[in-house]
């Protein structure tokens, strides 16, 4: 079976070949980092990690990169008004972030560069850029001049001739330009208070970088000129990932990426959030509700990426019975038994027949209603085949076991929910102690095959392992846990 993708640059589905076979390079927008995270934002996160899981489940290679906004009119505006350098307000909100993101069981990206450690790269690609001809300046800024850049906004469907300055600047308004419709690259001219908070040298003078150069830079810096997809929410499309496409392109003379991926906007209950009718949600408001991750995580992957998904605490309810439903089902085909995996027994057939409706559902842009129906298809259909055997154990189950196994991979939500029953209990965490202090060991004498085994032994009984620069952090359940990494000496 072969994956089809929907792009949103040819407006078609299109069959999905990465330009380097077996491996595929990734960009997801991240947040901009001024306040945490909500479920609209979720959303978006979700949906990428379940296109990375799927994408690893077809055996490929994932290089994903997801950035951090932390430097923007936003966050500028709120360390200027405390008054405090710009890192006092961005990393208590990245910490934020990051919780969530585990609370959720999201995999963790290869790489996530914060905006701020790339402007060195966004001055040479303004420079680039320049050289050809592109930019224009005026008042120490520098702006692109999309009049010059043949085929301008044609990710969006639009005729750059026909483009105003309405409602598409996106926070440009205050900065002098020739022409309405272009959009800045670099900040500069007397600021004032601003250049207490976010300010560099450049050849233009101080200023800072505008937003959209910002991810091309650390798109290109990470995975390359030309990316296999490149995604983000759709509120992204215009003017962001335009004018990502527009400089990117001015710079190599080559596609920015092969694939354009969009996942629309969330409701709650029937409406758009705002922080006004008191709907807009994070993570942890729910959770304070008495609402399971793994319920959010289901919920927030139930519908197509492509379709608006409305979120209702009926169907978070309903979330929390589908994953329970699921959760039970694995364990009674493990208690069950069978064996090795026969598909010659009637278990054996219906797992087989459900395999292949989940991958052809998956594979068709990543049909979730129609993998999810092929999912509780197996597992009403084998119930009925266990029930008809009680107390005898049928052969076969360990075919409906790898199904279910292979859901999970893709899905995520069993092993998030697995977490919650462990609760963090000192047998596991003392377990998962030892296993990162062997890992280590194998890592210091370069045995990665075994140090990736011991990760992935870890990560399948739900607990996350992030590698830092002089620790590593466990997350256990509902604890946080640093282990000192040993020093290794030179040689």
């Amino acid at each position: 079976m072969s994956l089809r993708l929907y792009d949103s640059l040819t407006r078609r589905l299109r069959l999905f070949e990465p330009l380097e076979p077996g491996r595929v390079r990734m960009y997801t927008c991240g947040p901009t980092v001024y306040d945490r995270a909500h479920i609209g934002n979720f959303r978006a996160f979700a949906w990428e990690d379940l296109l990375r899981r799927y994408l690893r489940f077809k055996g490929y290679e994932v290089c994903q990169v997801m950035n951090l906004t932390d430097v923007d009119d936003r966050t500028i505006a709120a360390a200027s008004a405390r008054g405090v350098p710009l890192a006092e307000v961005t990393d208590p909100v990245i910490e934020m972030f990051l919780e969530d993101w585990d609370t959720l069981g999201l995999e963790e990206p290869e790489h996530r560069p914060r905006a701020t450690r790339f402007v060195a790269g966004m001055i040479r690609m303004i420079e680039s850029l320049s050289e050809r001809g592109l930019t224009y300046e005026s008042e120490g800024s520098v702006y692109f001049a999309i009049g010059r850049s043949p085929g301008y906004g044609r990710l969006a469907g639009i005729d750059c001739g026909s483009l105003t300055a309405t409602g598409r600047a996106a926070g440009d308004e205050e900065y002098d330009k020739d022409d309405p419709r272009d959009f800045v690259l670099w900040k500069g001219g007397d600021r004032g208070a601003d250049d207490a908070v976010a300010v560099w040298d450049s050849p233009w003078g101080p200023g800072r970088p505008g937003w959209h150069l910002e991810c091309s830079a650390m798109a290109m810096h990470h995975l390359g000129e030309t990316l296999d997809i490149h995604t983000g929410g759709v509120d992204n499309l215009f003017p962001h990932h335009t004018n990502e496409i527009a400089q990117s392109e001015g710079v190599t003379g080559k596609t920015f990426s092969q694939f354009w991926l969009h996942a629309e906007h969330l409701l709650v209950e029937g409406r758009k959030m705002s922080k006004s009718l008191g709907n807009c949600f994070t993570i942890p408001d729910l959770v304070e509700r008495g609402h399971a991750p793994s319920a959010i995580r289901y919920l927030l992957l139930s519908g197509h990426h492509r379709t608006q998904l409305n979120f209702t605490f009926d169907g978070l309810e309903a979330a929390a019975k589908a994953v329970t439903r699921l959760h039970e089902f694995r364990n009674r085909v493990r208690e069950a038994g069978g064996g090795e995996i026969d598909a010659s027994t009637d278990i054996g057939k219906v797992a087989a027949r459900a395999g292949a409706a989940f991958e052809a559902a998956m594979d068709d842009d990543l049909n979730v209603s129609e993998a999810l129906s092929a999912v509780f298809g197996l597992v009403r259909e084998a119930n009925h085949l266990l029930d008809a055997t009680h107390p005898r154990a049928p052969s076969g189950t360990e075919a409906a076991l790898a199904v279910i196994d292979g859901f999970d991979r893709v899905f995520g939500v069993l092993a998030v929910r697995d977490r919650e029953s462990s609760g963090g209990d000192d047998e596991l965490v003392a377990w998962a102690t030892a296993r990162v202090g062997e890992r280590e060991r194998a890592r210091a004498s370069r045995d990665f095959a075994r140090a990736d085994a011991i990760r992935a032994e870890l990560e399948a009984r739900g607990v996350i392992v992030e590698d830092l620069a002089e620790f590593t952090r466990l997350r256990v359940g509902g604890r946080t846990i640093q282990m000192p990494r040993p020093l290794r000496t030179a040689g």
